[in-house]
């Protein structure tokens, strides 16, 4: 095997992979679910409320909304500019205090209230600015709330946003469509227009042919999964440990590309194997949106394997020492992989000699 032979067609790969308009919508959309996902999700799993005020005096119960968890407050200096900010969305609720309101309510007085809602604010976003501000008024007027609220999660561990969720979905296309797709679809395009013929004329061999295709798409998949993370701006506590572990998965996913490639005669095929299969494909992540699913089903995927990595680091700030399980298994089945693709390969030699 000359490495040499391998770089040239690697090239040759990729200066007339992203000819194929098939192929560059593919490796596209994940990019266009990302954007789809941070579109629809982000003010649903969003941020806090956000709540405007402007006091004309000092105010004590400014001091106490500013302690309030979970509340985003930002000072202004005007009624008006409020008012403005709040009717653009800027806010979702603007709060306006006059002079000697906290006197007023030491003294037993009733002063009116001036909270203004933006019409595009959500209904529980209105609820937690309402009662968060009686609550500050009770404090300054030295008054004990009637009740006490204990917020109980019923869930196991930290809250994991839908749009968190979502991630591994898109990132699992990423790697399914350049890890895999990539190579096959090469390798079954090579196959159908007798480019492969011409190209073993020379002194170019099979193993090098697989080689580069394989390459190509793992570096596709592990490009196109870090731009998904990146978009995402997923944070990590091990960026090392991600990037051996998408590495692996790229492997992983390059190396069932090359086998499909060679199994498939032609594009019906290979589509249809990949249709075919797409319940084992993608079945293991539905189980990342529904969590209260039985979990053990997802393991009897094998391709579970080659995105809990991802997971764990991604949403349960694991650490490589973590995941090395998983991603033995990875590696087991990228082992068992490789007798077949070079017995496939020679099959392929024959059929075309």
């Amino acid at each position: 095997m000359n490495l040499k032979r391998v770089w040239y067609i690697f090239r040759k790969d990729l200066a007339v992979g992203p000819r194929s308009p098939l192929l560059v919508f593919m490796l596209v959309l994940p990019l266009v679910m990302t954007l789809a996902v941070q579109l629809i999700f982000t003010d649903f799993s969003g941020s806090d409320p956000r709540l405007a005020v402007y006091a004309a005096a000092p105010s004590e119960l400014l001091v106490e909304l500013e302690r309030l968890p979970g509340i985003r407050l930002t000072r202004l200096d005007g009624e008006g500019r409020l008012l403005a900010a709040v009717e653009a969305h800027d806010f979702d609720a603007g709060l306006v205090l006059p002079a000697g309101f906290d006197a007023q309510l030491r003294a037993g007085d009733k002063p009116p209230l001036e909270l203004y809602f933006s019409g595009e604010s959500y209904a529980v976003d209105r609820m937690v600015l309402a009662i968060s501000a009686i609550d500050a008024i009770r404090t300054v007027e030295g008054s004990a709330p009637p009740v006490r609220v204990d917020l109980i999660n019923l869930s196991v561990g930290a809250p994991v946003s839908l749009a968190t969720r979502l991630i591994p979905v898109v990132v699992f296309y990423a790697f399914v469509i350049a890890g895999l797709f990539a190579p096959a679809s090469l390798l079954v395009e090579e196959k159908e227009r007798r480019t492969l013929v011409a190209l073993l004329t020379t002194p170019a061999k099979m193993i090098e042919v697989v080689l580069a295709k394989g390459l190509l798409g793992m570096l596709l998949a592990f490009a196109l999964a870090a731009m998904t993370l990146a978009m995402n701006r997923v944070v990590v506590a091990d960026l090392g440990g991600l990037a051996v572990s998408m590495l692996i998965t790229s492997l992983f996913w390059a190396m069932l590309g090359v086998l499909i490639g060679l199994v498939a005669k032609n594009s019906e095929m290979l589509f249809g194997i990949v249709k075919g299969s797409g319940i084992v494909l993608f079945g293991p992540v539905v189980f990342y949106l529904f969590p209260s699913w039985p979990q053990w089903i997802a393991k009897l995927f094998p391709t579970f394997w080659a995105v809990d990595p991802l997971w764990q680091l991604m949403a349960n700030d694991a650490r490589l020492v973590d995941v090395l399980l998983p991603l033995g298994v990875v590696v087991g089945m990228c082992l068992l992989m490789l007798p077949a693709i070079v017995g496939l390969s020679r099959r392929v030699l024959r059929q075309l000699a």
